[in-house]
């Protein structure tokens, strides 16, 4: 059984936020299938079981995610992690995968990596960044563009494939297939 954990923060101020793409793609799949609530208050976030894996939402804040992962990872013994999460050194609306690395400065992955350590399969959703470094922090925690909104279910949706896919088989062929350069949703 593999665990499939989407990163973002809990509450309504942040539900439509860049962070939170890795929630709203597990949102998705969840909607797809016939998965049961089995959230436990020591889980520290919301899960879900189907047939096939696990589901979480974390919510001890995107700095403390791993935490909650590695209880989750702990009590069901899962060995094969999934990771979906946002990427700013990736351009709106772009898709890759990836095992292991580095966190590149991401506060969930450094938690993760330091709770679960490296080895799991990282789903890349590319948010772009903003022009001044400065703004990293208010950039992650602000909601998409109107522009970027009309992209954002086709994208959230080709995560979800690939990841039903990944289930089902071989994560770098899915990989192959599934990776996007860019949002050609776009206008730019």
């Amino acid at each position: 059984m593999k665990l499939i954990v989407g990163l973002g923060n809990p509450g309504t101020e942040y539900e439509t936020t860049r962070h939170n793409i890795g929630f709203m793609v597990i949102d998705e799949l969840l909607r797809r299938t016939s998965a049961q609530d089995v959230t436990k208050k020591s889980f520290d976030g919301n899960t879900y079981k189907s047939k096939r894996a696990i589901y979480l939402k974390p919510l001890t804040f995107m700095n403390l995610s791993g935490k909650s992962i590695s209880k989750v990872k702990n009590f069901y013994k899962t060995n094969d992690t999934i990771l979906i999460h946002d990427d700013l050194d990736l351009p709106f609306g772009s898709l890759r995968f990836k095992l292991a690395g580095g966190h590149g400065g991401h506060n969930g992955l450094k938690s993760t990596d330091s709770s679960i350590t490296k080895n799991y399969i990282r789903i890349r959703m590319g948010i772009g960044r903003p022009e001044n470094k400065g703004e990293v922090s208010s950039f992650v925690l602000s909601s998409f563009s109107n522009e970027e909104q009309v992209c954002l279910d086709e994208w959230i949706n080709n995560a979800a494939d690939a990841v039903e896919e990944i289930l089902l088989g071989d994560w770098e062929k899915v990989a192959s297939l599934h990776s996007i350069k860019k949002s050609k949703c776009l206008k730019n």
